[in-house]
């Protein structure tokens, strides 16, 4: 006895192709912008009459965005390996601690994902001047630590709820202190969830431009505040390579994530076994 296929002919067809055309409209643009950044002329063109590749070497040659990327490099290291540390001493006491003022505190943590950054941007730049502390790398690295940190909340927290605590437990009932249990047991299992964060966090704190063009002073600017200031006085298609360049490095490092280690148990998508 056959069974009848319940879905419509026309949603079998159309449904796929409804996602290609989302998918070619997202990605128009980046389309676009490629094609022009092998722009031979010093002027945004599409189509390029004639291709060239000097403003890619511009792009690595050029000292302002040299001195963005080492300052960009440092902030990100440095927020994300920290948003990293107290995002997951946050999300094990939230999922393992009662203690009064739980849910706001879970509120006032992940604020940052629905509170514009020029607003936290703003708000950290006039509480800096009210104290008149100096606006150096740990104001800009604090800025980023409260925009990322949200992420590597929301990664270990999913992965906290995938954990079986009893194998903790069977750990300390032989006799392993909470400290190597956390070292050997839970840190070990919470891996997939800590490096997602981590890695959404320096993706995030890499490219973050909004808070920063507040925050940072001419010694501490970051690659994106460089790009914004370039973007006023030329109107080359430097900007455009650089941004052909993120894209690819940055398509790089998820591929590389999900070839040997997989994104879905990055993400917690896919059940681990």
């Amino acid at each position: 006895m056959k069974i009848r296929n319940a879905t419509p002919f026309w949603l079998r067809i159309g449904a796929p192709l409804l996602v290609g055309i989302l998918l070619a409209f997202v990605l128009l643009p980046v389309v676009v912008v490629t094609l022009a950044s092998f722009n031979d002329k010093a002027l945004l063109s599409f189509p390029p009459a004639a291709w060239s590749w000097r403003w890619f070497d511009r792009v690595f040659t050029y000292p302002d965005f040299k001195d963005g990327f080492r300052a960009s490099l440092v902030v990100t290291i440095w927020s994300s390996v920290l948003a990293l540390v107290i995002g997951t001493a946050l999300a094990i006491a939230v999922k393992r601690l009662e203690f009064p003022g739980k849910h706001a505190l879970q509120a006032v943590l992940l604020s940052p994902l629905v509170i514009p950054h020029f607003t936290l941007g703003l708000g950290l730049l006039i509480l800096v001047a009210q104290l008149k502390l100096d606006r150096g790398y740990a104001i800009v690295i604090l800025c980023h630590i409260m925009l990322v940190l949200p992420f590597v909340l929301r990664s270990v927290y999913v992965s906290m709820e995938n954990l079986d605590e009893r194998l903790e437990h069977s750990a300390a009932s032989l006799g392993a202190s909470p400290v190597r249990v956390l070292f050997t047991i839970t840190v070990p299992l919470l891996a997939p969830g800590l490096f997602g964060g981590w890695l959404f966090a320096a993706i995030m704190s890499f490219s973050e431009f909004t808070a920063s063009l507040f925050v940072t002073t001419q010694s501490t600017q970051t690659l994106p505040v460089f790009m914004y200031n370039y973007v006023r006085e030329f109107a080359d298609p430097t900007l455009a390579a650089l941004s052909v360049v993120y894209i690819a490095v940055t398509a790089s490092v998820l591929a590389f994530a999900n070839y040997f280690l997989g994104l879905g148990k990055i993400l917690n998508i896919e059940e681990t076994r």
